[in-house]
């Protein structure tokens, strides 16, 4: 049985359209494969925000020494790492808020990167030989020759974490314009806007069958 990592980070309970994308790439990796999806709500129970500091200052304070504060994170940085180790393809969704990486999203990978398993420098990344899909949401237009061209600072550092730190293969699947159909000022960019959701979704279902189909092999091998 494989096993599906789920992250959910929008701070909306309906209309998000990460949790709708992620939705059809779930759908799509486990139509036909037997698999088990563990979820992480991030987005609507957000994680402490003082966690990771104090996690940290735990790992420099002798196990028997540590206060009850330090004890409960050290316990929630393992959590969220076993959530993510324990799955062959992780789905994180990455709604952007004020042009970047969201808080709850920020806090959740350095908690993780606080757990040796995920820590930069180790020799074999927990990630390697598995699969990362990075849905990302982005409220206008980012692309060469926008007015907000260059003000992606997320996309590359969320990236470089899951890549280069972690070791997985990573996907990414994006849609933009997301404002459009709520905001007068972008009224002329709704139908592209909707073309760039649908192709989103075909995105999502395209890879999602894809990664199914290898899970199924590696399964039957």
């Amino acid at each position: 049985m494989s096993t599906v990592f789920r992250l959910d980070a929008s701070i909306k309970p309906e209309g998000s359209v990460t949790r709708a994308i992620e939705d059809t790439l779930q759908g799509a990796i486990v139509a036909d494969l037997d698999a088990t999806v563990v979820k992480r709500e991030i987005g609507l129970t957000p994680l402490p925000s003082d966690a990771w500091a104090t996690a940290i200052f735990a790992g420099f304070t002798p196990a028997d020494a540590r206060t009850p504060e330090q004890n409960a994170a050290v316990a929630l940085v393992t959590e969220l790492a076993d959530e993510l180790a324990s799955a062959e393809v992780a789905i994180i969704g990455a709604p952007f808020y004020n042009w970047g990486v969201t808080q709850h999203l920020k806090t959740w990978f350095d908690l993780v990167l606080a757990d040796p398993r995920f820590s930069a420098g180790v020799e074999t990344p927990a990630g390697s030989g598995k699969q990362a899909f990075l849905v990302i949401a982005r409220g206008g237009g980012y692309g060469e020759g926008t007015p907000r061209y260059g003000w992606d600072h997320a996309t590359a550092w969320l990236e470089r974490i899951l890549k280069d730190v972690w070791g997985y293969e990573v996907t990414i699947i994006e849609a933009e314009l997301t404002l459009a159909e709520s905001t007068p000022a972008m009224a002329g960019l709704v139908d592209l806007a909707r073309q760039r959701l649908a192709e989103a979704h075909s995105a999502a279902e395209t890879h999602g069958k894809a990664v199914a189909v290898k899970l199924g092999e590696i399964a039957a091998a």
